[in-house]
């Protein structure tokens, strides 16, 4: 019998083992999660529709789904001890957090010269005050970091259900599966979130202004969060046992620590002043000219 909350692999065949993954995969993308839910929410509201939103989430998911075969099959060869350093995690947190600031400052033109992955003489005009489009292929940079991230999921992966494969060659099995699984909850959250951006009463000019903006700072000041998160995490390795126990036995959901702060709250706190923000700002926009008396 499958159990995803402690699964073990002693007598289940290959078959029975990746549908564990497949299973673990979907939970993971569809529960609040560090690794997934802000890169994933952050590109698919900038792309302000149903369709723009399940292309985020896929090709997010397939960078992602590509590395955790890669650790899969590290994991078989017991050459993947590093990942489970205690510092690890944190270090992750830096690099996704710089990525995502480098990707906002893009989008809301903060540098006029130099920005992440792009070079200034392929860039409209800094002067204009409309965000950018986002690139399409971020989210697979963001998605091959961020899988390099741990967690109760990732532990399970690595030392149970791929040590459990018969054959080297098809250890990267159980990690390409629960990629997939991952894959499939993140369109379909992807999409949601498109599509609730997609529904606001707002026209086509006014809806991809206030989608890129948030997206935009969504990006900036949730990866500032990731960075200080990661610094902390480093300098005061304690804070990764401050967590609140809910009983709930659903990995992701069983304890709310540090993770659950970046997935849920800076998430969704920075997401809806930075809307609210975009709103005030095309309001303001359209208010005519104040004449001088005199």
């Amino acid at each position: 019998m499958i159990n995803l909350w402690n699964p073990h692999a002693i007598g289940l065949s290959i078959g029975l083992i990746l549908l564990t993954a497949v299973l673990l995969g979907m939970i993971h993308g569809i529960t609040p999660d560090e690794h997934t839910w802000p890169i994933t929410f952050s590109y698919a509201i900038g792309s302000y529709s149903s369709r723009g939103g399940m292309k985020a989430g896929f090709l997010f998911s397939l960078a992602f789904t590509f590395q955790r075969a890669i650790a899969s099959e590290l994991a078989f060869l017991a050459l993947a001890r590093f990942l489970f350093n205690g510092s690890w995690e944190y270090i992750v947190y830096s690099i996704v957090g710089i990525v995502m600031v480098g990707s906002g400052a893009y989008i809301l033109k903060w540098n006029r010269h130099f920005h992440f992955f792009h070079f200034a003489d392929h860039l409209p005009s800094p002067d204009s005050q409309d965000p950018r489009p986002i690139p399409m292929y971020m989210p697979l940079v963001h998605g091959f970091i961020a899988g390099w991230g741990t967690g109760a999921f990732a532990l399970i992966v690595y030392t149970v259900l791929a040590p459990a494969m018969h054959h080297w060659y098809l250890a990267f099995l159980p990690g390409l599966f629960f990629g997939l699984g991952t894959m499939l909850m993140q369109i379909l959250l992807g999409s949601m979130v498109g599509l609730w951006m997609e529904k606001r009463h707002l026209s086509e000019e006014d809806k991809s202004y206030v989608a890129r903006k948030v997206s935009g700072r969504t990006l900036l000041y949730g990866g500032l969060a990731f960075v200080l998160a990661g610094f902390l995490g480093i300098v005061f390795p304690v804070i990764g046992s401050w967590q609140i126990t809910t009983g709930i036995k659903v990995h992701n959901l069983d304890h709310l620590g540090i993770g659950f702060v970046l997935a849920v709250i800076v998430l969704f706190s920075v997401a809806w002043i930075s809307f609210i923000k975009s709103l005030h700002e095309i309001s303001q926009s359209k208010l005519p000219p104040s004449r001088e008396v005199g």
